[in-house]
């Protein structure tokens, strides 16, 4: 008791003369204030990641034949098995993540589905769904965009395989794209499997 006693006199004397209770109206975010913009400096520097970004980006932005907008597309690359694309139409893998693609100017597609692919690798990530819309016309927007990814997933050495999504995850209108297992991914398997063995 003596102690809580010594305790509380010593806090008080700490505090004696140097707290002041906060003024009304101080203790809230001010909702007036609009955000700072940002300097040149930031804005070079933002300049200059995106050119960097754009610079990396090897997907072509040239010319594409317009597929048959009813028509399923799929992609295999030599030495994937056809049961793989089989497993992959048939929606047998999950996919991981996810990009939208849905009435986004055909610049921004390109950017975002290299960079989704990019960080896909990087994260191990085997299978996906991009999400592309689907027109009813050959030249809807929808279709022009669904004929890009088509051509585009191709320039990645990473894709393997590509298909239409089974109607639950979007049908004509995504894509499954299955990439390539990283040497990651193969090492721990070889571990699991020396394990399993003994």
């Amino acid at each position: 008791m003596n102690r809580q006693l010594d305790e509380d006199s010593d806090f008080t004397q700490l505090m004696a003369g140097k707290v002041r209770p906060v003024s009304k109206g101080r203790d809230k975010a001010s909702l007036d204030t609009q955000p700072a913009t940002p300097s040149e400096a930031q804005l070079a520097r933002r300049a200059s990641a995106a050119a960097a970004a754009e610079t990396a980006n090897f997907l072509s932005d040239e010319f594409v034949d317009l597929l048959p907008p009813i028509d399923p597309i799929e992609y295999r690359r030599d030495g994937i098995q056809t049961g793989v694309l089989d497993r992959l139409r048939q929606g047998g893998y999950n996919p991981e993540a996810r990009l939208y693609l849905i009435k986004r100017p055909l610049r921004d597609c390109r950017q975002e589905l290299f960079r989704f692919i990019e960080d896909a690798t990087a994260g191990d990530l085997r299978c996906l769904l991009v999400v592309h819309g689907r027109g009813r016309a050959v030249d809807s927007h929808a279709n022009v965009v669904r004929s890009y990814v088509a051509k585009w997933l191709q320039q990645f050495e990473q894709v393997q395989a590509y298909a239409s999504a089974v109607p639950s995850h979007g049908g004509i209108g995504a894509t499954y794209v299955m990439l390539r297992k990283s040497e990651r991914a193969r090492a721990r398997n070889r571990e699991r499997q020396q394990k399993r063995r003994g």
